[in-house]
């Protein structure tokens, strides 16, 4: 197990010291339709993007830590932020909207066996995935809620974090509707916390 000083996110814009990454596998021959892709991925293009970024990290001093790339039909899993959610204390398993991506919360199980505390994992019927959630600050995390992230999913994170004792916010706020992650809502976001980042704003 690391030492309790080398893990643990509550930031999203603070300097990254490290990342998980897996490197793609599946999805070099994934079938576009079963995976919901607008087109067939193109192999190549991939590979090369993925060792430019690659790269990049490693060139801004960004330690990578590897998941394990056993092989598996789980293309979306070089996607690493979605399956779990690391805070201050430890790693939240996950549990993805995507029925094909189940099977990514074990990859990340396994990873944290020799890197950090588990402190919990959201189970059914909750939903729940990394990419609708971040941190506004230290001790508030906003979740956006939608088809892959259910309001069961977002009452179990709370009560992790609560227990804790890290963050004092848990918001659900609603996503439109598509196959888009929370992300691409983000100013929509901004407008239903308004009243949260006024009280924010007046925090510091």
């Amino acid at each position: 197990m690391s030492d309790p000083l080398t893990y643990g996110v509550t930031s999203m814009a603070g300097n990254l010291r490290s990342v998980a990454m897996r490197r793609p596998g599946a999805i070099f021959d994934a079938d576009p339709f079963r995976w919901h892709y607008t087109k067939a991925i193109d192999a190549t293009a991939l590979g090369d993007q993925f060792d430019t970024f690659v790269r990049l990290i490693e060139e801004a001093g960004v330690e990578i830590m590897w998941m394990d790339d056993d092989t598996d039909d789980l293309a979306d899993s070089i996607f690493t932020y979605d399956p779990s959610f690391v805070i201050g204390e430890g790693a939240i398993l996950l549990r993805p909207g995507k029925p094909l991506r189940e099977g990514e919360v074990d990859v990340h199980r396994r990873f944290y066996e020799t890197t950090m505390p588990v402190l919990g994992a959201i189970e059914a019927p909750g939903l729940m995935e990394g990419g609708d959630c971040f941190w506004l600050d230290a001790n508030t995390l906003a979740v956006g809620r939608g088809f892959r992230t259910n309001q069961a999913g977002i009452d179990q994170c709370g009560n992790l974090v609560e227990q804790a004792v890290l963050a004092d916010h848990v918001v659900g706020a609603e996503q439109g509707a598509g196959e888009h992650q929370f992300p691409v809502h983000r100013h929509r976001l901004a407008l239903e916390l308004g009243e949260l980042l006024d009280g924010l704003a007046e925090r510091h």
